[in-house]
């Protein structure tokens, strides 16, 4: 054992792979309904490793860290924008409220503890798990005009007091999160059906992202039928059952013919069809279902449809196309052979009918074969062609830019400011994240190198966090009092429960977004992943952007308030 110990402190990191593998081991344990979930099982894991004596870099943190706020803030960047137009405020006002308990209730266990202001900074920091509290209490504690002696006093136990509540504030906020908070917002079946509804919506259903489930809905369709009608005794030509068939308002193409020989030929439009044939006609699904029977009877032949098709999004560039309709569109020459499945504008779905006005910026996903699908493209926009690639410039240039605007303090009345790597990284992925939707010529990243950056990063911040403050934990314990544990638990909990109490009651937000509410207004980044693993959407984070952001500035102002009052 001494002999894998010595391995394990000699080598850090792959302590640090341990606590991850076997936190996600620990997590996926299932005893009846209960899931411990990774988050809160890395947490665990990484206290007990931690006693181990293993010393891991804090830069292995904070690149993780910025990686899992990028990712998270680039998957709802667009999403975000545009729910500042309805629920941006609210937010706002909710983590002022917020952010006004967690000081009184620290405030009180404070004075009702006869806390110093050294173990009131480490107690408010850890207990709200807001990191910044504790180097911007240091400076005021600091500055006071007060011994040296004593400032380093109150200053070398903040540390102390931050681990020992640190902990049950990250845990007791994702236990709360993730568990109990569901259940008092109507029951864990109840959020996840609302926050299902509001994803659709918002067209933004987390089922989508997964790819073992498939769409039932197919926009598109091909099918075959046999031409049996006295129509096509003599022949008609592809063009001239088209052109029949879009007098009927029936917007439907002809791709493959099967003779009655048997051979199988590309229709063009001069290619003849006539009875005992069996044709491929494909178009939008309402316009087959009021198809049926105008050739003939529908049959089943696999090898006639066995051919390949694309399907294609095409961003709207073209300043000629902007402002027609769909049904302009339609009846160009450029369009013969191709399809229109789908229009989104700002990510959201629109009906398609004639009159639907095509602008700028939106999203056509086209269906056709690929010489046909090519030919239109270039007079539309953009096309954007599914990749595993990740645009690794892109990437890395946008988390260095918001970290570093991130980094330069706003010095008001002589006490800095900042957003921080961290808070820097979460506004890049918003801001970069919608940029991507409106220059889709760089910033591609696929969605599961998105997940990879989301869990990895999350659960390596969360193993570091519990590795670092373990032998603190234990050692704080005795100097300050089991007490602190128990006055940190309840500066922990009492905000939480007021937080789903405004949410449920008082905003009257939708489950999902008061969970994210709760957990940026805690600063707590665990906390918004057991939200999300708890109801499997990805909806908290709207709510944990815009609070994330004001809760980092307000907390530092009324630690300083705290600092100045105890």
């Amino acid at each position: 054992m001494d002999y894998i110990l010595d391995i394990l402190r000699a080598n850090p990191v792959l302590a640090l792979f341990l606590t991850v593998g076997a936190g996600f081991w620990l997590g996926r344990l299932k005893y009846r309904s209960f899931v411990l979930g990774p988050v809160t099982a890395v947490l665990i894991i990484a206290i007990f490793v931690g006693q181990l004596g293993v010393e891991l870099s804090g830069q292995i943190k904070t690149v993780f860290f910025m990686m899992f706020l990028f990712a998270v803030g680039y998957s709802v960047g667009p999403q975000f924008f545009k729910s500042l137009k309805g629920m941006g405020l609210k937010q706002v006002l909710f983590a002022v409220l917020m952010s006004a308990t967690c000081f009184v209730i620290v405030f009180l266990m404070a004075r009702w503890m006869a806390y110093n202001k050294g173990e009131t900074v480490g107690l408010f920091s850890g207990s709200q798990t807001c990191s910044s509290l504790l180097a911007v209490g240091s400076d005021a504690v600091g500055n006071l005009p007060v011994a040296d002696t004593l400032k380093k006093e109150m200053i070398d136990i903040m540390p102390v007091c931050y681990a020992v509540t640190y902990v049950f504030g990250t845990l007791g906020t994702v236990i709360m999160l993730g568990t109990v908070g569901p259940w008092f917002l109507g029951g864990l079946d109840n959020v996840k059906r609302q926050a299902a509804e509001l994803e659709a919506e918002m067209n933004e259903s987390s089922w989508k992202s997964d790819p073992v489930n498939v769409n039932a809905l197919r926009t598109v369709a091909f099918r075959t039928f046999k031409v049996e009608r006295p129509y096509f005794a003599g022949g008609h030509s592809v063009h001239t059952v088209e052109q029949y068939l879009r007098t009927m308002g029936k917007i439907l193409f002809i791709d493959r013919v099967r003779h009655a020989d048997g051979s199988i030929s590309v229709a063009g439009p001069e290619t003849e069809i006539r009875q005992g044939d069996t044709v491929v006609i494909w178009g939008r699904r309402e316009y087959l279902m009021e198809n049926t029977g105008l050739l003939g009877s529908e049959v089943n032949d696999p090898g006639l449809l066995e051919f390949p098709v694309e399907r294609i999004p095409i961003l709207v560039t073209s300043r000629e196309l902007s402002g027609k309709t769909i049904g302009k569109l339609r009846k160009s020459h450029s369009m013969n052979g191709v399809a229109i499945e789908e229009l989104t504008k700002d990510d959201v779905s629109v009906e398609i009918i004639d009159d639907t006005v095509i602008e700028r910026g939106d999203t056509l996903v086209l269906v056709g074969r690929k010489d046909n699908l090519r030919a239109v493209s270039d007079k539309i926009g953009f096309v954007e062609v599914p990749t595993t690639k990740t645009d690794i410039m892109f990437l890395g240039l946008a988390i260095f830019i918001g970290g570093f605007l991130g980094a330069i303090p706003i010095v008001i009345d002589s006490i800095p400011f900042s957003f921080g790597l961290s808070g820097g990284s979460l506004i890049a992925g918003l801001v970069f994240g919608w940029l991507r939707t409106r220059r889709p010529t760089i910033g591609q990243i696929p969605k599961p190198a998105i997940w990879l950056m989301n869990n990895l990063g999350l659960n390596v911040f969360i193993a570091v966090i519990g590795i670092d403050a373990a032998p603190t934990f234990v050692s704080g314990i005795r100097e300050v009092g089991w007490a602190l544990l128990g006055v940190g638990a309840i500066a922990t909990l009492v905000p939480v429960c007021v937080g789903l109490v405004l949410g449920k009651y008082v905003f009257k937000m939708n489950p999902a977004i008061t969970l994210g509410c709760v957990a940026g207004t805690r600063t707590c980044t665990a906390a918004l992943g057991a939200a999300q693993e708890a109801i499997g959407s990805n909806l908290p984070t709207l709510g944990y952007t815009v609070t994330y952001a004001v809760s980092n500035v307000m907390l530092v102002i009324w630690g300083i308030i705290t600092v100045a009052l105890i």
